[in-house]
């Protein structure tokens, strides 16, 4: 048991580093401590859970940042106190790691990343699954979180996590540089390639396309490409990397970023590309809607006023960019307050808390706060489109669904990487499949 532990303690750090970017416990205690006093008794039914303290571990965020400013009305309506503790993202994955794998009670809530870390902590037990709390109280309404929010934290049909931050994958463009050349915003990867080709211009340091290049960051670029020719990362448990539909995605990226992108891309991961745009230097760019400011903000765009957002272009299997739950609270399987805890996450995914993390920039994982006027103002508005409809269509994955995630997006990444350089990618997919199914058996084994 030490041995299985030191080893899922060892993954979980590689994970955690890499990503910067079912034993159950005790159960929360019956005792209500109800007393024959009724003024006693009125105040326990208007603080259901009076003398509770759970502890929880969040990420140094935004969303962190509204929910803890926040606390004292949640504080006041339960009864219970919350130890909310902010966190840096390198050093919430450690802490997490030695904590939850030494079967520590503490902390009761943690944030992580469930697209990259929900299959390790299920397998070991780290997270209690919340299918029967999702559905108790009506006015949860589980059903307004986004499809593909809840399909990026659930496995083996248990939900470990609620999601409170989302991901979209959409096309950023320059308004202003398509309606001067009488270009429309291109609705399939036949036309973005095209109109990248026809707006390129490398001697006046203007590029068609910029994305992400660096072999383990791009995995999450070359998801949405691979999807919408009908491909994935992996099918039916087996390595699928190198089918011809995921093949043909990785082409589709590898020509973009190679024939049109700017020189050094093999170098570049998503602040690199982000910049590049910001600096008015690149016509297209896809990613990922959460870094959107990093182009809009005056103080780090030159065309702040220029950038356009559309949804993800269709390939041959029509538009399937990914949509997933970035960041997601689960209740440790060992914590003595589930009940407790649950009913802190309850409160921070309701959809009044969630109106006010989304107001503050965190794109929500609920479909009616963004179907409010008060939900996308903050917004651009053609982005908070872009982010409503990949909501709807899009898939709840972007990196391979394996434990070792970090060994996986570098095999993975080679593929891209090896066609921007030249080489045959249908050997280069090859070789990442044999190498992508030894890794899905060694995770077996953990």
């Amino acid at each position: 048991m030490y041995k299985h532990v030191k080893r899922s303690v060892a993954a979980l750090l590689t994970v955690g580093l890499v990503g910067t970017m079912a034993a159950c416990g005790g159960q929360a205690s019956t005792n209500t401590g109800a007393s024959t006093d009724p003024a006693k008794a009125d105040t326990k039914s208007a603080q259901p859970f009076a003398g509770k303290k759970v502890t929880v571990f969040a990420l140094n965020h935004p969303w962190s940042d509204t929910i803890k400013a926040s606390l004292k009305e949640f504080e006041a309506a339960s009864g219970m106190k919350v130890d909310f503790q902010l966190i840096g993202e390198d050093q919430l994955s450690q802490k997490l790691a030695v904590q939850i794998a030494s079967g520590a009670a503490d902390p009761d809530i943690f944030m992580y990343r469930p697209y990259m870390d929900k299959i390790l902590y299920h397998k070991n037990g780290w997270t209690t699954p919340l299918n029967d709390y999702v559905n108790k109280d009506p006015k949860y309404d589980f059903a307004d979180f986004a499809k593909s929010s809840i399909e990026a934290s659930t496995i083996d049909n248990k939900i470990t996590s609620i999601p409170v931050y989302t991901d979209q994958f959409v096309l950023y463009y320059r308004k202003d540089i398509l309606e001067k050349n009488g270009i429309a915003v291109p609705k399939t990867m036949a036309e973005l390639e095209a109109a990248a080709k026809k707006l390129h211009d490398p001697g006046k340091e203007f590029y068609g396309f910029v994305g992400r290049g660096q072999r383990n960051a791009l995995v999450t670029a070359v998801a949405s490409y691979v999807f919408s020719e009908g491909g994935d990362f992996m099918k039916d448990g087996k390595a699928a990397v190198n089918t011809p539909e995921a093949i043909k995605g990785f082409q589709q990226y590898a020509n973009l970023i190679k024939n049109y992108g700017p020189q050094g891309v093999l170098n570049m991961s998503w602040p690199q590309a982000a910049g590049i745009f910001a600096q008015g230097k690149a016509a297209f760019y896809t990613e990922t809607a959460s870094v959107y400011k990093n182009t809009t903000d005056p103080e780090k765009s030159l065309v702040k006023d220029k950038i356009g957002f559309a949804t993800f272009p269709a390939g041959s299997a029509g538009a399937k960019p990914y949509s997933i739950a970035a960041w997601a609270l689960a209740i440790n399987s060992k914590s003595a307050n589930k009940d407790a805890s649950w009913e802190f996450i309850k409160w921070a995914t309701s959809k009044e808390t969630v109106l006010k993390t989304q107001r503050s920039g965190v794109p929500g994982p609920r479909n009616s706060v963004w179907a409010q006027k008060e939900g996308v103002e903050t917004f651009p508005a053609d982005l908070a489109v872009a982010i409503q409809e990949t909501m709807k269509i899009g898939v709840g994955h972007n990196v391979p669904e394996v434990i070792s995630v970090g060994e996986a997006r570098d095999a993975v990444g080679a593929v891209v990487v090896k066609a921007v350089l030249g080489e045959d990618i249908k050997a280069a997919a090859d070789k990442a499949n044999e190498e992508f199914q030894t890794i899905i058996d060694k995770d077996k084994t953990k």
